[in-house]
């Protein structure tokens, strides 16, 4: 069941496996996945266990690996070296709810060297809006795991808050923060994420009242049944972003701080799609989840699809 998905700076894939806690090292030019790690204390269990993978800004010097998991009690960010097979992960960042769904878990580091990690409201819909709790929100962290300087509330970790579970976090060429995020019964969104904001779980789902600007409304929305957002991933002007019921890869148009009409592309090819990213030679690299119990399992699932930068 592979989860996370973060490139090294010579063009490898490390892929997590949420329910084995492994992380693979998938080489650039094919072959057989390399098993680099388990990673200690992750306890899988519904939408949790080895989530978001993320590759330290500094690779070259300091060799560090960044994972967000569900351990015992919480959901919890770490990391390793990965010249020393692993080891044992160093925690940085606790105390984030856990439950049996929206975990959250993509994890990402920003043109600003900080790390960001959107969270779930672990089923818990105040947490969203409580801006003591770390759920329900896109956190930025320095690489220690602090609160990231300049943040909205000093001290805080909290970007933005009003989130139900975000999946996919991603940055255009102007350092713009885009967001993708799972719905409810009716409308899932990707976001344009800006300092403070407010994005309205779960007095909003998709767009609606924004009480008078406290809140601020997605730039487009889908009904549940035809995407289920995961993973989000930019390449040029173009986002793309993994469907997981929707069973698509839809293609967004970027168009400064809009985005035009999106269009679906691979619809049922692959299944359930679950992370999406542009490797460092421009390739983009899907992952399938169809072997989550929520799928058609298909033969070699699950797999990972490389499609040739255009």
């Amino acid at each position: 069941m592979p989860w996370g998905l973060a490139f090294l700076p010579g063009g490898d894939a490390l892929v997590a496996e949420r329910d084995t806690a492994k992380v693979l090292r998938v080489r650039a030019g094919g072959g057989n996945p390399q098993e680099i790690t388990t990673v200690s204390g992750v306890t899988p269990g519904g939408e949790g266990g080895l989530l978001g993978l993320a590759v330290s800004p500094g690779f070259a010097k300091d060799n560090l690996v960044y994972a967000y998991y569900t351990a015992a009690d919480d959901n919890r960010i770490a990391r390793f070296t990965l010249d020393d097979g692993g080891g044992r992960p160093e925690v940085i960042f606790t105390g984030i709810a856990k439950a049996g769904n929206h975990n959250g878990g993509r994890i990402a580091f920003g043109p600003d060297g900080m790390l960001y990690a959107g969270t779930g409201d672990a089923a818990q819909t105040e947490r969203a809006q409580d801006p003591a709790s770390p759920n329900g929100k896109i956190l930025r962290l320095t690489p220690d795991g602090d609160p990231a300087p300049g943040n909205p509330a000093a001290g805080s970790p909290v970007y933005s808050l009003g989130h139900r579970n975000v999946q996919g976090l991603a940055w255009d060429a102007d350092g713009r923060l885009f967001a993708s995020e799972f719905g409810q019964n009716e409308l899932d969104e990707v976001n344009l994420i800006q300092p403070g904001r407010n994005y309205g779980w779960p007095e909003v789902e998709g767009k609606g009242n924004t009480g008078g600007g406290k809140y601020t409304n997605p730039l487009v929305t889908w009904p549940t049944d035809d995407a289920s957002p995961s993973g989000l991933a930019i390449s040029g002007a173009t986002g793309y972003l993994a469907a997981l019921r929707g069973e698509r890869l839809w293609t967004l148009p970027l168009q400064g701080d809009t985005i035009g009409e999106p269009k679906a592309e691979l619809q049922g090819k692959y299944g359930r799609l679950r992370s999406v990213a542009v490797a460092p030679d421009g390739a983009l690299w899907l992952t399938t989840s169809n072997t989550d119990g929520r799928g058609d399992e298909r033969d070699g699932d699950d797999r990972i699809v490389r499609f040739p930068a255009p």
